[in-house]
């Protein structure tokens, strides 16, 4: 969880990050804004109260670690957090020789430094980045002569940020840990994380577990009925046994997986050949023990869907015991049998 009761935004800056294509201005600023303690507290909470925590990224170069540019600005204001300016005019540029898919829009693009913001247990001074590009109509009405007059203003609007990066300080030599909100189309927005931030997610637990619930799932639903008969029914099952194990344990090991989920000895084999192919085309190599992440296993739970989809006339949700679904074929064409206690 990030926690903020105590964090105190201590620097800020703010410049006007344009298109070029669209041929909008790049509008930096000299010097820190200065704020006062209501106003510094509207704004953190704006910037931070957005941020899920279970996913984190690091910033990374093909080459070296030192020639990602915005890596080295950060590294800067960690060790200078007084001279902030400097090293948001550098970050404002770099975001705007990015800015030239005709989709991006231009906005505010903002520098802080937060003290003691609380992540994962610890405290960590930290860099945030930020940039709205979406303004909100608001209605504005003031007394005027016994009546009331109305006029409408243009507006930033604080529930959510359109694009944020909060970066801690801590394991500086493997990128720092980030925390990543884009509020839009991962294709309109490639030049923020891609381009501009140059980061991929960390190899945690949460990444474990999610991309071997993906590898499982790419497994059972494509290589399998591949190289073995088997039908839909089965995969659905073999679909609800690992989602089971997921939830049930609290560590994953492959040997045990292996043993619970797939049992047979040929489809272990197939399924360790298939593993390795997925790591060599995603260039990373997965653990074969690691702790269950419980909030990936949520939000992933959808991959491994328990449907039969029967044409388009029905979909049967499996989420129990295999032996009371049993298919056939006769004159009028394929069934399935459903055996059951209780209709509700």
């Amino acid at each position: 969880m990030i926690f903020t009761e105590e964090t105190t935004l201590e620097h800020l800056c703010i410049n006007y990050v344009g298109n070029q294509t669209h041929q909008e201005a790049l509008v930096t600023s000299d010097t820190e804004i200065f704020l006062e303690e209501e106003m510094k507290q509207m704004l953190k909470d704006y910037f931070l109260k957005n941020f899920k925590p279970e996913i984190f990224f690091e910033f990374f170069h093909s080459s070296n670690i030192e020639n990602n540019e915005v890596y080295t600005y950060v590294s800067e204001i960690f060790e200078q957090p007084e001279l902030l300016e400097n090293q948001s005019k550098k970050l404002a540029k770099l975001l705007y020789e990015h800015s030239t898919n005709p989709r991006t829009k231009g906005g505010e693009f903002y520098v802080c430094y937060f003290k003691d913001l609380m992540v994962k247990g610890e405290r960590y001074d930290a860099v945030g980045l930020f940039k709205s590009e979406n303004k909100d109509t608001f209605l504005k009405v003031s007394p005027k002569n016994e009546n009331f007059e109305l006029e409408t203003l243009q507006g930033i609007n604080l529930n959510k940020v359109d694009k944020g990066c909060i970066i801690y300080n801590t394991t500086k030599e493997q990128g720092y840990l980030i925390s990543i909100i884009d509020g839009t189309s991962r294709a309109e927005t490639s030049y923020w994380m891609d381009d501009f931030l140059q980061v991929r997610q960390r190899q945690d637990e949460y990444f474990e577990t999610q991309e071997t619930l993906t590898l499982y799932k790419e497994y059972i639903t494509k290589q399998l009925p591949q190289e073995f008969e088997i039908s839909r029914a089965d995969q659905v099952d073999l679909l609800n046994k690992s989602l089971t194990f997921f939830k049930e344990k609290e560590e994953f090991k492959m040997e045990e997986f292996a043993g619970e989920v797939l049992a047979d000895d040929e489809v272990i084999q197939s399924f360790n050949a298939f593993k390795t192919q997925y790591e060599d085309e995603r260039d990373y190599v997965l653990s074969d023990d690691f702790a269950i992440n419980d909030a990936a296993v949520k939000k992933n739970a959808r991959l491994l869907k328990s449907i039969i989809k029967l044409d388009k006339n029905f979909h049967i949700y499996v989420h129990g015991d295999r032996k009371k679904i049993q298919q056939g074929q006769d004159e009028n064409g394929k069934y399935y049998i459903l055996y059951f206690e209780e209709e509700n």
